[in-house]
């Protein structure tokens, strides 16, 4: 088995209590930065993945809490839509990706984590973006921390 030396997620494993959805939390704690909040609009708001599939994943939600895009009024998903594009264009402005995954899990079986509460995930791609780790030693590696992230971002 492998193991990586990560010990700034106790806090997050110790502080962690289910007890209700993220999406819905989040955005009533107004704590923007340290819930690396990036944008807000009435409807809808984009965040950093705290567990990044790669450098820049950002997800996109609605404040509403629905596991289905037609539970949303049509302002809500041309709202929603709005900032997804909104945000692809600040990553492709800050860090000049190649291109992007762009998608949404419906449900458990599409793999959706937080089945009860949609959101789009944006996932910034480069030429260069797979190496031997994830092939060889099945571990994935991310190029720079979330603050410093969001720091590039919100500026």
């Amino acid at each position: 088995m492998d193991k990586l030396w990560a010990p700034w997620r106790m806090k997050y494993i110790i502080s962690h209590k289910n007890t209700g959805c993220i999406f819905c939390q989040m955005p009533k704690q107004n704590k923007d930065k340290k819930n690396h909040i990036i944008e807000r609009k009435k409807f809808v708001y984009s965040v950093l993945n705290i567990f990044p599939y790669n450098n820049g994943h950002i997800l996109v939600a609605p404040y509403k809490h629905t596991a289905s895009l037609n539970k949303l009024t049509r302002p809500q998903i041309q709202e929603l839509m709005e900032l997804v594009t909104e945000s692809m264009n600040l990553l492709k402005k800050k860090l000049k990706p190649h291109g992007f995954n762009v998608g949404i899990n419906i449900g458990k079986v599409a793999g959706a984590g937080y089945d009860k509460h949609i959101h789009f995930h944006i996932v910034p791609r480069w030429d260069a973006d797979t190496n031997f780790m994830p092939i060889l030693a099945d571990t994935k590696v991310i190029a720079q921390s979330l603050g410093q992230l969001y720091e590039v971002l919100t500026k």
